[in-house]
């Protein structure tokens, strides 16, 4: 750079590669190419960009998202370039959760992930359809192997070395919260639908975070009912940090990366750690793992077996809409079903 960095204005500002004698001297990065099966990642201007990418599936978690996100992840805290994470969804809504029909309704039609082969480990799709027969012996273990597996993947925002940020609009559900709830700040569309319905009947949020996140009392609101709330509302409880409409949020969002990128990054990470310090005091990874093994038991008891044989004879949807008909929400999620599919 020439001038010392002292005699510069504002040069904390600079980039880990553009200041003088700069550990990255000579060492550029070799190009990566990676096409990914259930997102997509960019780097622009200090921030990382990860974008769900199976909008005509509501962007519903598969096999492959846990081994992608932890890899981009990875990506993005490796980048001198990159100061900030930001994770969004293409099309209609964020996340709708996790792509269920395979085990509702036991069919064993799920597309094989990309990555390497799962066939024959616990996460093979035919193996957990098999361990999810209510007629059957199930393994809590086997199914604890496979759930913990993405809990533990979608942890690595939180964990990151670098400040993580989910921006949420149309939908934000279920599994999808268990994403957004990882990440350090979540900004929203006022419009957002955000909760777990799926406690009302086969599931258990296995991320553990909700009382953390909103407190106890708001916690327990929300999963005792399985109602969502919206992204204004979140921003009012202290779930997203702001909330706007949703014709803004884009904007919104940027002017926040933005501002966290101008920060150096050795200062974001030492401000992250020192924060994350107390979540791990309040127990952070007991949580997740107590609510990881009740997310399989709820998955199999009486009531959680009739859900399944009920999806298995009328369809994933129409037992959905079942659940949530007495709750009087059914028509938003039905809706939301139909553009994204099987999902929860």
């Amino acid at each position: 750079m020439g001038e010392p960095v002292g005699q510069r204005e504002a040069g904390w500002r600079d980039g880990l590669r553009d200041v003088d004698d700069s550990l990255f001297d000579g060492r550029e990065q070799q190009p990566v190419e990676s096409e990914y099966a259930s997102l997509t990642y960019e780097v622009t201007d200090r921030i990382a960009r990860i974008t769900f990418n199976r909008p005509h599936r509501g962007n519903t978690i598969t096999a492959d998202t846990p081994r992608e996100l932890v890899e981009v992840v990875e990506r993005a805290d490796l980048d001198p370039e990159v100061h900030v994470i930001l994770l969004s969804g293409r099309g209609k809504g964020f996340c709708g959760g996790y792509d269920l029909g395979i085990y509702a309704e036991a069919d064993g039609s799920e597309t094989a992930p990309r990555g390497p082969s799962t066939t024959g480990t616990v996460i093979d799709p035919i193996v957990q359809a098999r361990n999810h027969n209510p007629h059957g012996q199930w393994d809590p273990m086997v199914d604890y192997a496979m759930m913990s597996r993405f809990t533990r993947a979608f942890s690595c925002l939180m964990h990151a070395d670098k400040p993580t940020v989910a921006k949420i609009h149309g939908f934000c559900v279920a599994g999808g919260t268990d994403i957004a709830l990882h990440c350090d700040q979540i900004i929203a569309a006022d419009d957002t639908k955000i909760g777990y319905p799926p406690t009302r009947v086969w599931g258990v949020p296995s991320a553990g975070l909700w009382a953390h996140r909103l407190g106890d009392q708001r916690a327990k609101r929300l999963l005792f009912t399985g109602d969502c709330i919206t992204g204004e509302q979140a921003a009012e409880w202290g779930l997203a940090v702001e909330s706007a409409p949703a014709d803004q949020l884009d904007d919104r969002t940027e002017e926040l990366v933005a501002r966290i990128a101008r920060m150096p990054t050795n200062q974001l990470m030492m401000v992250k750690l020192a924060l994350n310090s107390a979540l791990d005091t309040q127990g952070v990874s007991t949580s997740a793992m107590i609510s990881t093994v009740f997310d399989g038991v709820s998955r199999h008891t009486r009531e959680g077996y009739a859900f399944q044989q009920r999806a298995a004879t009328v369809g994933f949807r129409e037992a959905v809409r079942e659940r949530d008909e007495v709750f009087g929400d059914h028509k938003r999620n039905a809706m939301k079903d139909r553009s994204a599919g099987p999902t929860d």
